[in-house]
């Protein structure tokens, strides 16, 4: 019988966010719970929880968002940056634990899924999302499908070069001049440590820039053009119909970094793309990526 209800696990490096979704992209039950970074073992332990936690008899499938590379023709992860998982089978591993279709796929993939399907991208085929929050994570829809790669660890949009040599990446990346650390909250905090002192953060940056704060604007701006630059490379590879920028601090910061955003994202894109792109918020909110994962439950279940 076609799976009605799915779960679809969120999996942060600060909480895990499980719900039960309907194919029309409804979710009619939620749990969160903090995530635990002491150990792979320890992680998977919480994911089970979070799972039992909404897990009723009307669930046909399980699909989970996970923040880094996977491989997803194995179903298996590969070492990650801000979570503790090394090369854990973690698709068999929930298929075994819970006997239900079990997807995987990229956080970021599964919240440009969820905005494509229901959100902000509704009724286009070709698009890129960016989830702009402590880190950058990338989706692209292509031909009215998902972008993956050739075993499903691509699409680290935000590891694209905009710097050559450029500043340190974030996290345990050891590249440089990355868009991450140009354009993130983490960057936004520590543009505002800089300018207001060590007490401020990216929520203050753009209190500040809210309230009309010159300096707090004149960063939030900066980060928008260093995003800019990305947008454009993005716009001449792909060719989107729409970019579609979410996560918390992307949303939060959206009035002061999108126009300086589009604005060298049009001077650095060719034609037709700059003329034809159009640059949109998500419309989601903080379940883009539990919806899309539900998806991906989905599309495993359908397989």
């Amino acid at each position: 019988m076609t799976a009605t209800h799915a779960i679809g696990v969120d999996l942060g490096g600060t909480k895990i966010l499980a719900g039960v979704v309907t194919r029309e992209g409804e979710v009619l039950r939620r749990h969160e719970r903090m995530t635990t970074l002491d150990s792979q073992d320890a992680l998977v332990a919480e994911l089970e929880i979070a799972i039992g936690e909404v897990l009723e008899d009307d669930v046909g499938a399980i699909g989970m968002g996970v923040p880094g590379p996977l491989d997803l023709s194995t179903g298996r992860t590969y070492d990650m940056v801000n979570l503790p998982f090394h090369d854990f089978p973690l698709r068999d591993h929930m298929r075994a634990r819970f006997s239900l279709p079990v997807g995987l796929d990229n956080d970021a993939n599964a919240a440009a899924v969820a905005e494509w399907r229901v959100g902000a991208g509704r009724g286009v085929d070709d698009l890129v999302m960016l989830t702009l929050g402590t880190g950058l994570g990338g989706g692209v829809i292509s031909n009215g499908r998902p972008f993956r790669g050739a075993r499903g660890a691509g699409v680290e949009l935000g590891h694209t070069v905009i710097v050559h040599d450029g500043r340190p990446c974030q996290g345990g990346c050891s590249g440089r001049g990355h868009l991450e650390p140009y354009v993130t909250g983490l960057a936004a905090t520590r543009a505002a440590q800089d300018a207001f002192g060590p007490a401020a953060d990216a929520h203050r940056l753009v209190r500040l820039a809210n309230e009309g704060d010159a300096q707090a604007r004149e960063i939030l701006a900066d980060i928008g053009r260093h995003l800019g630059s990305a947008m454009g490379s993005f716009a001449n590879i792909f060719e989107p119909a729409l970019i579609v920028l979410g996560g918390g601090f992307g949303v939060a910061a959206w009035e002061h970094i999108v126009g300086p955003a589009e604005e060298v994202m049009k001077r650095e894109a060719l034609r037709p793309m700059r003329d034809e792109v159009r640059v949109v918020r998500a419309e989601l909110g903080t379940t883009a990526g539990l919806i899309g994962a539900a998806f991906v439950g989905f599309e495993a279940a359908d397989a």
